[in-house]
């Protein structure tokens, strides 16, 4: 080993960083595969078939294998998305939909609260509604893409049985059912800035196809409610009009069908449903009350009329698939995990019901033994097997003509026993997620912590002056240990995909392939063995630089550490995770306090040796900078003694700022539905103030970005903030002060567009100047050009932020602006403390706009800004943009202070940091995620907190190779 230590393999930090931080997002992306699991699946054909159904059971006679008459005729499915189930049974239902709740507590009908599970997002939850099966957290990102649903479901089987069907709404469902309409008419449920013609494009259907016998099924999806949420909330003055119109709907199909009954004909069914409920923001995505709570109700003249109000049932989502199945006279879907709705069953006849329940129970048992290993300890199971022993001796004494009360009493026990049957299965089924990929998940996991190892044992040489890594590649690729690594991982990967009988993700990977993965494996593991080794000898050196690095660390940089290690900790814990933005204000406040004391001591304190100086030299050119001071020779005694004042103020106002921010939002989970400052501005009473709040806003963001912007940037910058309040005030949320009448919302399309123009330009200009400075050797040029990229991000910012979140980009520009003034460069912090400062106030940023770690805040109406129709790639750029707008604008800041302001080794170093920064809370929640996976409340919480952490990390692997990409070369570093 000792001959190959010689040779050495220098790498910048940076670009050892984006190599680091690259391979992490592959690791965290091979873990995702493994931890979003495939749903329960039947091991039968890919679809059920009547002949293939059991039959009776009897004792002593010949099976029978008939299936009873079927239950309904016609079946009409009118789903409103978003239908909160307070909308329709709550206080206010007799307001907002008197028919429909007239037929609640008078009709013949029954009505539930049916309950869906997170993610609670449209796409999977027709698939739950027409399959019966529980999609998973993975669903979120396919429903952006929705692709033909392969599983077997309700809408293939009655295509299978010759049902005439015909569909109006939203095109998901054409995307998962092609050609199984034989009429249909699809509006896509993405462009949520419309609520009227998506609407109006299923109702003017209507009329014709209700006069026409030609159609058995007839589905409507109506997305106006859903789109409502979206823009302004459950308690908009929209709400009420829409569901209005709802009932109108509700009452035309109900008048229709009662018109058209026929004596002789099976009864018909109408009903009326929801995809997912709406949280009090309006969004939808994740699992509070609010959001899984939804509406059900069927009405059909086969049900026995009510006499009074009766309390909902509470069912699960789930159970209407099979109840429509069997109603219809079809077989279950085979992944079904719901069961029938006993009360759809209540006037049958005895030996119909019970023959229902043996068909669900049977299609259940069968899931259950594919999906659990040891099923037959699985009590539904045994329930089951002794309700199906007991069915066939009553049909048995029912055949023999036994007419006595005594068979009726068996026959009702035995319903009691099949109903327990399917509950149990039903909830085992459901607590059975899905099957997790181990082998990807350790392997994901392992390649993160290796990854993570390689980076801490890589500091030391990585923040020296130099910033280079001396990567003992060749030592570990020539090593022994790297071949015996390889030959083990090599057999463990050959046992487990052939003897084992592993079905991974891994194993289907082309085996050159996978053993390039086991090779890059072990050279990180030999890698990581060779830093270890070195920083193990000498050991005298070691303990000499392990004292005097500790004697060096101040109270700031003891915060920094402990406060990013605690935070990463903290992710063990999931009312942490659920209230993730207390721990960042906490962090923020502290720091606050730290820096004010700081400054204290070196300002006034301490005798102000070279404060006054720059670290770097800079330009003189950039001279004319407010925000830049010149050195203390040049300015008088008395400038110098105002900084000292205003370097005291910022912390303070820093932390004013910070409280203020977090009043405009209310985040989280537990206290998200509280009232806060931007629900006050937001109603129609405080339009004024609103529009105050947010033309300051817009003049303070053009003086705090346009100081470092060429002429034709500033310009276009004031244009566009400017067009960023017509478009406001376009959509109604903001008015011009000679506006004196409320007029109608418009869709501010061609406002919007004006301002993309003027993103666009700024944007070409700063990635002009960023080409020029490679070419040449003046660094202004790279300095304007990185910060006129930075002005065009905060004006497409500014433009996709609602009005009322116009003070969180304000503020974050001002903590920005002093800070770097008066603190960071006066009190010359180096580039690690600089980069952590920015990563906390870019994590707080996040919560400040009012997101959380539920997946239903994301605000899903910002990606459709200027479109006039749903077109994806951008859709999904600009709401992700909005999304993560904090963590990017205070990265992208980040690397321009640096540029301006250090030398090019600090960029190395910020580069270094912030991978570190991103890696130790990732391999931390990964490890608790692999720990935790078999708990329920992972898929609520966790979830989406998992997919959070892989965007931020490939936001900063991004960011990484942005710092790589613009580094200065040496020797070209100034003038």
């Amino acid at each position: 080993m000792s001959c190959f230590s010689r040779w050495k393999m220098k790498v910048r930090s940076s670009v050892f960083a984006c190599f680091i931080m690259v391979c992490e997002v592959l690791g965290v992306a091979l873990f995702l595969r493994g931890f979003f699991p495939a749903p329960v699946k039947s091991s039968l054909s890919s679809s059920s078939r009547l002949s293939e159904l059991p039959p009776e059971p009897v004792t002593g006679h010949a099976p029978n294998a008939s299936l009873p008459p079927r239950l309904f005729g016609r079946v009409v499915l009118m789903l409103v998305d978003a239908l909160r189930e307070d909308f329709l049974f709550g206080p206010n239902g007799r307001s907002f939909m008197p028919y429909t709740r007239h037929l609640v507590e008078r009709g013949s009908a029954h009505s539930y609260v049916a309950k869906a599970r997170a993610p609670t997002v449209t796409m999977p939850r027709i698939k739950a509604l027409t399959s019966g099966s529980i999609p998973g957290f993975i669903d979120v990102v396919v429903n952006l893409n929705s692709h033909a649903l392969q599983e077997d479901n309700l809408v293939s089987q009655a295509k299978a049985a010759g049902k005439r069907m015909i569909f109006y709404g939203d095109d998901t469902w054409l995307k998962l059912f092609p050609k199984h309409f034989q009429e249909s008419d699809g509006t896509t449920s993405f462009f949520v800035s419309d609520y009227t013609e998506v609407d109006n494009n299923v109702t003017r259907h209507l009329d014709s196809t209700l006069r026409r016998d030609d159609w058995d099924v007839l589905i409507l999806h109506y997305l106006g409610l859903d789109h409502i949420g979206h823009i302004s909330g459950p308690h908009s003055s929209l709400v009420q009009p829409k569901l209005l119109e709802m009932d109108d709907v509700f009452k035309k199909i109900h008048s229709s069908l009662v018109s058209k009954e026929a004596d002789g004909s099976p009864p018909y069914l109408l009903v009326l449903c929801g995809d997912h409920g709406m949280s009090e923001m309006g969004s939808h995505g994740g699992s509070s009350e609010p959001e899984v709570n939804t509406a059900l109700l069927l009405v059909s003249p086969a049900f026995r009329r009510k006499g009074g109000l009766e309390q909902p049932l509470t069912v699960e989502q789930v159970d209407l698939a099979p109840t429509l199945a069997l109603g219809l006279g079809l077989p279950v879907s085979q992944n079904s995990v719901g069961r029938v709705l006993p009360q759809i069953l209540e006037e049958l006849p005895l030996r119909d019901q019970l023959r229902l329940l043996h068909l669900n129970g049977h299609q259940l048992s069968l899931l259950l033994r594919d999906s659990l290993p040891h099923y037959q300890q699985d009590p539904g199971w045994e329930q089951f097997r002794v309700a199906e022993k007991a069915h066939g001796s009553w049909v048995k004494l029912y055949l023999e003509g036994n007419a006595s009360e005594i068979l009726q009493n068996v026959g009702q026990k035995v319903l009691k026993q099949y109903l327990q049957a399917l509950a149990s299965m039903s909830a085992a089924l459901s607590r059975q997620l899905g099957r997790y990929d181990i082998y990807s998940m350790a392997v994901g996991l392992g390649l993160v912590f290796q990854l993570l190892v390689v980076l801490v044992l890589s500091m030391p040489e990585s923040l020296s002056g130099a910033a280079v890594v001396d990567v003992p590649l060749l030592p570990a690729l020539l090593s022994l240990p790297f071949y015996l690594l390889c030959l083990l991982l090599a057999a463990l990967h050959v046992w487990l995909c052939t003897a084992a009988r592993s079905t991974c993700f891994l194993c289907a990977l082309p085996w050159s392939l996978a053993f390039a993965a086991v090779a890059v494996t072990a050279a990180l593991c030999c890698v990581g063995g060779v830093l270890l080794s070195r920083r193990l000898a000498p050991a005298e050196r070691r303990d000499a630089k392990a004292s005097g690095l500790a004697s060096s660390f101040s109270e700031l940089d003891w915060l920094l550490l402990l406060g990013t290690l605690g935070h990463a900790l903290l992710l063990g814990s999931s009312s942490f995770v659920e209230e993730e933005h207390q721990v960042w204000y906490f962090l923020l406040t502290t720091l606050c306090l730290v820096l004010f004391q700081d400054v204290c001591r070196r300002y006034f304190r301490e005798r102000p040796l070279q404060l006054d100086k720059e670290p770097f030299p800079e330009d003189p050119s950039d001279r004319a900078d407010p925000f830049d001071v010149p050195d203390a020779s040049e300015k008088p005694r008395t400038d110098v003694e105002a900084e000292k004042w205003l370097a005291l103020a910022t912390p303070p106002f820093t932390l004013l700022c910070c409280r203020l921010l977090r009043s405009l939002n209310q985040t989280g989970v537990q206290w998200a539905h509280l009232p806060d400052l931007g629900h006050w501005l937001n109603s129609s009473e405080h339009k004024v103030a609103l529009s105050l709040v947010a033309a300051v806003c817009l003049l303070l963001i053009y003086f705090l970005v346009q100081r470092k912007c060429s002429l034709v940037s500033k310009a276009a910058l004031g244009l566009g903030l400017i067009g960023v309040y017509t478009y406001r005030a376009a959509i109604g949320n903001v008015s011009f002060p000679w506006q004196r009448s409320t007029r109608h919302a418009e869709k501010g399309t061609v406002e919007a567009r004006f301002v993309y123009v003027f993103v666009l330009g700024i944007l070409f200009s700063g990635t002009k100047d960023l080409l020029r400075s490679q070419l040449s050797s003046v660094p202004r040029l790279r300095t304007r050009g990185l910060w006129e990229v930075y002005a065009g991000l905060v004006l497409l910012v500014a433009l996709l932020f609602r009005a009322h979140n116009l003070p969180v980009l304000c503020g974050s520009l001002l903590i920005q602006a002093l800070m770097s003034r008066f603190v960071w460069s006066r009190l010359r912090y180096d580039a690690a403390q600089v980069t952590i400062m920015h990563y906390w106030f870019g994590q707080a940023a996040f919560y400040f706009q009012g997101n959380s770690n539920n997946i239903g805040t994301v605000d899903i109406s910002v990606g459709f800004v200027g479109l006039d129709s749903y077109v994806e790639a951008p859709a999904v750029f600009l709401t992700a943009l909005s999304t993560f707008s904090g963590p990017t604008l205070w990265s992208a800041h980040l690397l321009c202070y640096l540029s301006h302001h250090s030398s090019p080794a600090a960029v190395s170093h910020s580069c270094y940091v912030l991978a570190l920064l991103r890696s130790v809370p990732c391999a931390l929640f990964l490890l608790l995620i692999t720990a935790l996976r078999y708990h329920l409340f992972i898929w609520s919480v966790f979830s989406p907190k998992l997919l959070y952490e892989a965007l931020q990390l490939l936001l900063t692997a991004g960011v990484c190779l942005v710092y790589t990409a613009t580094e200065t070369k040496p020797g070209r570093d100034r003038d």
